[in-house]
């Protein structure tokens, strides 16, 4: 349940973990490396987020990418539609 506090709603590192079913672990290591907000210190030491820093952790933690094998000119996503094994195909 979201804390409110001077009206405005925050939610705890434990929520928004449970919510995106990742470990508050990986949220530390997001949190640390920079490619999250890293939230607000509430007076109990806990973290807390804003309903707008929670929509960009969602979108971080559900983002797709590519994999590309390095090196080998291979793009993994073109051999499971069909495609060569060579890069470009």
């Amino acid at each position: 349940m979201p804390v409110e506090i001077q009206g405005a709603q925050y939610f705890t590192n434990t929520e928004v973990s449970a919510e995106l079913g990742v470990s508050r672990q990986t949220l530390w290591r997001w949190r640390d490396k920079g490619r999250i907000p890293t939230g607000l210190r509430y007076r109990t030491r806990q973290v807390l987020f804003t309903s707008a820093e929670v929509e960009v952790i969602k979108l971080f933690a559900n983002h797709l990418e590519p994999i590309e094998l390095r090196g080998s000119g291979v793009k993994q996503l073109g051999l499971f539609r069909g495609g060569s094994q060579e890069e470009g195909s």
